[in-house]
Protein backbone atom coordinates (compact mmCIF):
# COMPACT_ATOMS: atom_id res chain seq x y z
CA UNK A 1 0.00 0.00 0.00
CA UNK A 2 1.48 3.36 -1.42
CA UNK A 3 -1.83 5.67 -0.51
CA UNK A 4 -3.45 7.07 2.33
CA UNK A 5 -5.96 9.61 2.71
CA UNK A 6 -4.63 12.30 5.45
CA UNK A 7 -6.58 13.81 7.42
CA UNK A 8 -5.79 16.53 10.10
CA UNK A 9 -7.12 17.30 13.99
CA UNK A 10 -6.21 19.81 16.44
CA UNK A 11 -6.93 16.65 19.10
CA UNK A 12 -5.48 13.50 18.63
CA UNK A 13 -7.83 11.67 21.35
CA UNK A 14 -11.37 13.00 19.71
CA UNK A 15 -10.18 11.89 16.15
CA UNK A 16 -9.37 8.76 17.49
CA UNK A 17 -12.61 8.57 19.27
CA UNK A 18 -14.84 9.65 16.20
CA UNK A 19 -13.56 6.87 14.38
CA UNK A 20 -13.56 4.54 17.24
CA UNK A 21 -17.20 4.96 17.58
CA UNK A 22 -17.81 4.00 13.45
CA UNK A 23 -16.12 1.22 14.02
CA UNK A 24 -13.13 1.66 12.65
CA UNK A 25 -10.19 -0.64 13.03
CA UNK A 26 -7.09 1.60 14.78
CA UNK A 27 -4.49 0.31 13.60
CA UNK A 28 -1.35 2.54 14.81
CA UNK A 29 -2.20 5.29 17.43
CA UNK A 30 1.48 6.55 17.35
CA UNK A 31 3.12 8.09 14.37
CA UNK A 32 1.78 7.52 11.91
CA UNK A 33 -1.80 7.27 13.37
CA UNK A 34 -3.78 4.93 10.77
CA UNK A 35 -7.06 3.72 10.84
CA UNK A 36 -9.71 2.37 8.48
CA UNK A 37 -12.64 0.26 7.30
CA UNK A 38 -10.83 -2.49 5.71
CA UNK A 39 -10.96 -0.74 2.15
CA UNK A 40 -10.37 3.14 3.55
CA UNK A 41 -7.10 3.90 5.15
CA UNK A 42 -6.64 7.39 6.66
CA UNK A 43 -4.26 8.59 8.40
CA UNK A 44 -5.02 10.94 11.36
CA UNK A 45 -2.04 13.75 11.21
CA UNK A 46 -1.66 16.64 14.24
CA UNK A 47 0.78 18.43 12.81
CA UNK A 48 -0.40 22.01 12.72
CA UNK A 49 0.64 22.34 8.86
CA UNK A 50 -1.24 18.83 8.19
CA UNK A 51 -4.54 19.58 5.38
CA UNK A 52 -7.09 16.87 4.24
CA UNK A 53 -6.00 15.17 0.96
CA UNK A 54 -4.53 12.69 -0.17
CA UNK A 55 -0.42 10.93 0.14
CA UNK A 56 1.29 9.52 -2.74
CA UNK A 57 4.51 7.45 -1.56
CA UNK A 58 7.19 6.57 -4.66
CA UNK A 59 10.77 6.30 -4.50
CA UNK A 60 10.70 9.73 -6.78
CA UNK A 61 8.23 12.19 -8.51
CA UNK A 62 10.49 13.46 -10.66
CA UNK A 63 8.97 12.80 -14.23
CA UNK A 64 5.21 13.09 -12.86
CA UNK A 65 6.49 16.36 -11.83
CA UNK A 66 7.60 17.29 -14.95
CA UNK A 67 4.08 16.96 -16.31
CA UNK A 68 1.60 18.32 -13.35
CA UNK A 69 3.87 21.43 -13.45
CA UNK A 70 2.30 22.14 -16.75
CA UNK A 71 -1.40 21.96 -14.59
CA UNK A 72 -0.61 23.14 -11.31
CA UNK A 73 1.67 24.74 -9.22
CA UNK A 74 3.70 22.18 -7.64
CA UNK A 75 5.06 23.28 -4.50
CA UNK A 76 9.08 21.79 -3.15
CA UNK A 77 8.03 19.84 0.50
CA UNK A 78 10.99 18.31 2.60
CA UNK A 79 10.09 14.67 1.21
CA UNK A 80 8.46 15.55 -2.00
CA UNK A 81 6.13 17.68 -3.41
CA UNK A 82 2.64 19.26 -2.73
CA UNK A 83 -0.05 20.30 -5.10
CA UNK A 84 -3.77 20.65 -5.54
CA UNK A 85 -6.28 19.58 -7.91
CA UNK A 86 -8.92 21.60 -9.30
CA UNK A 87 -11.12 20.88 -6.14
CA UNK A 88 -8.63 22.40 -4.36
CA UNK A 89 -7.59 18.66 -2.39
CA UNK A 90 -4.29 18.59 -1.21
CA UNK A 91 -2.01 16.14 -2.52
CA UNK A 92 1.13 15.25 -1.35
CA UNK A 93 3.57 13.45 -2.95
CA UNK A 94 6.27 11.61 -0.90
CA UNK A 95 9.36 10.34 -2.10
CA UNK A 96 10.11 7.59 -0.41
CA UNK A 97 10.89 3.84 -1.02
CA UNK A 98 8.96 2.87 1.85
CA UNK A 99 5.46 1.24 1.81
CA UNK A 100 3.00 0.41 4.56
CA UNK A 101 1.78 -3.66 5.14
CA UNK A 102 -2.05 -3.22 4.73
CA UNK A 103 -4.08 -5.65 3.31
CA UNK A 104 -7.36 -4.56 1.40
CA UNK A 105 -10.41 -6.12 2.70
CA UNK A 106 -12.94 -7.43 0.38
CA UNK A 107 -15.80 -5.16 2.15
CA UNK A 108 -15.50 -2.22 4.33
CA UNK A 109 -16.01 -3.21 8.10
CA UNK A 110 -17.05 0.06 9.79
CA UNK A 111 -20.68 0.96 10.66
CA UNK A 112 -20.67 2.91 7.98
CA UNK A 113 -21.23 0.30 5.25
CA UNK A 114 -20.19 0.27 2.11
CA UNK A 115 -17.36 2.28 0.72
CA UNK A 116 -17.00 3.65 -2.38
CA UNK A 117 -13.97 6.15 -2.90
CA UNK A 118 -12.80 9.55 -2.60
CA UNK A 119 -15.73 12.29 -3.79
CA UNK A 120 -14.39 15.44 -5.58
CA UNK A 121 -16.53 18.58 -7.00
CA UNK A 122 -14.34 20.59 -9.44
CA UNK A 123 -15.35 23.46 -11.98
CA UNK A 124 -12.48 21.95 -13.93
CA UNK A 125 -12.86 18.26 -14.64
CA UNK A 126 -10.38 17.98 -17.70
CA UNK A 127 -7.85 19.00 -16.01
CA UNK A 128 -8.36 16.95 -12.84
CA UNK A 129 -8.73 14.00 -15.10
CA UNK A 130 -5.33 15.01 -16.35
CA UNK A 131 -4.10 15.31 -13.23
CA UNK A 132 -5.35 12.06 -11.58
CA UNK A 133 -4.17 10.06 -14.54
CA UNK A 134 -0.12 11.55 -14.37
CA UNK A 135 -0.76 10.07 -10.91
CA UNK A 136 -1.35 6.66 -11.78
CA UNK A 137 -4.83 6.41 -11.40
CA UNK A 138 -6.55 5.01 -14.78
CA UNK A 139 -10.68 5.26 -15.21
CA UNK A 140 -12.98 2.51 -14.38
CA UNK A 141 -16.52 3.77 -15.66
CA UNK A 142 -16.66 5.22 -19.27
CA UNK A 143 -20.04 6.46 -18.85
CA UNK A 144 -18.39 8.60 -15.42
CA UNK A 145 -15.50 10.46 -14.25
CA UNK A 146 -14.36 7.80 -11.66
CA UNK A 147 -10.23 6.66 -11.83
CA UNK A 148 -8.73 4.13 -9.55
CA UNK A 149 -4.96 3.48 -8.75
CA UNK A 150 -2.96 0.55 -7.87
CA UNK A 151 -3.99 0.62 -4.09
CA UNK A 152 -7.59 0.58 -5.54
CA UNK A 153 -8.23 4.04 -4.09
CA UNK A 154 -11.00 5.81 -5.93
CA UNK A 155 -11.47 9.02 -7.06
CA UNK A 156 -14.55 10.31 -8.39
CA UNK A 157 -15.06 13.89 -10.06
CA UNK A 158 -18.49 15.34 -9.77
CA UNK A 159 -19.11 19.09 -12.14
CA UNK A 160 -20.45 22.14 -10.40
CA UNK A 161 -24.34 22.09 -9.75
CA UNK A 162 -24.67 18.15 -9.63
CA UNK A 163 -25.08 17.74 -6.06
CA UNK A 164 -27.98 19.54 -3.90
CA UNK A 165 -26.41 19.43 -0.89
CA UNK A 166 -23.44 19.89 1.21
CA UNK A 167 -20.28 19.41 -0.14
CA UNK A 168 -16.66 19.41 1.63
CA UNK A 169 -13.57 18.67 -0.83
CA UNK A 170 -12.54 15.76 0.17
CA UNK A 171 -15.25 13.85 0.98
CA UNK A 172 -15.34 9.50 1.27
CA UNK A 173 -18.54 8.08 0.12
CA UNK A 174 -20.78 5.51 1.45
CA UNK A 175 -23.48 4.00 -0.71
CA UNK A 176 -25.91 1.34 0.89
CA UNK A 177 -29.17 1.30 0.01
CA UNK A 178 -32.23 0.88 1.95
CA UNK A 179 -29.57 -0.05 4.55
CA UNK A 180 -28.69 3.81 4.98
CA UNK A 181 -31.90 4.39 7.27
CA UNK A 182 -29.81 1.46 10.02
CA UNK A 183 -26.64 4.02 9.90
CA UNK A 184 -28.22 7.19 9.94
CA UNK A 185 -30.12 5.81 13.05
CA UNK A 186 -26.65 4.42 14.86
CA UNK A 187 -24.55 8.05 13.55
CA UNK A 188 -27.98 9.51 16.23
CA UNK A 189 -27.79 7.22 19.18
CA UNK A 190 -23.51 8.26 19.03
CA UNK A 191 -24.50 11.63 18.87
CA UNK A 192 -22.20 12.09 16.24
CA UNK A 193 -22.81 15.55 14.88
CA UNK A 194 -24.50 15.19 11.41
CA UNK A 195 -23.56 18.42 9.12
CA UNK A 196 -26.94 18.01 6.81
CA UNK A 197 -29.64 16.07 6.32
CA UNK A 198 -30.75 15.12 3.29
CA UNK A 199 -34.48 14.90 2.28
CA UNK A 200 -33.88 16.35 -1.41
CA UNK A 201 -34.41 12.35 -3.27
CA UNK A 202 -37.06 11.57 -0.87
CA UNK A 203 -40.10 11.55 -2.53
CA UNK A 204 -41.45 11.93 0.91
CA UNK A 205 -39.14 14.40 1.93
CA UNK A 206 -37.93 12.01 4.88
CA UNK A 207 -33.81 11.93 5.67
CA UNK A 208 -32.76 9.22 3.99
CA UNK A 209 -29.40 10.57 3.39
CA UNK A 210 -26.43 12.19 5.62
CA UNK A 211 -23.18 14.14 5.63
CA UNK A 212 -21.15 13.96 8.81
CA UNK A 213 -17.50 15.44 9.18
CA UNK A 214 -14.51 13.95 11.82
CA UNK A 215 -13.04 16.68 14.05
CA UNK A 216 -10.31 17.51 11.13
CA UNK A 217 -13.22 18.02 8.47
CA UNK A 218 -12.49 15.22 6.18
CA UNK A 219 -16.28 14.74 5.01
CA UNK A 220 -18.99 11.43 4.78
CA UNK A 221 -21.36 11.30 2.39
CA UNK A 222 -23.67 8.37 4.18
CA UNK A 223 -25.59 7.90 0.90
CA UNK A 224 -29.04 5.09 -0.20
CA UNK A 225 -27.23 4.91 -3.39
Amino acid sequence: MKTLIQTPTNDLKNSIEFYSKLKFNIISDKDPVLVSDGKAFIQINPDRYARAGIKLFRSEWKEAVNELSKLAKVVKTNDGFLLTDTSGMWIYLIETDTSFDLQISETSDSVLGNYMGIGLETPEVEKSKEIWSILGFERNDPKWPSFTNIDQVTITLYEPNSCPHLFFNPSLTYFNGPENLKVIDYIRQQNIPIAEEITYFNPNNEVDNIIIKDPGGLGFFLFND
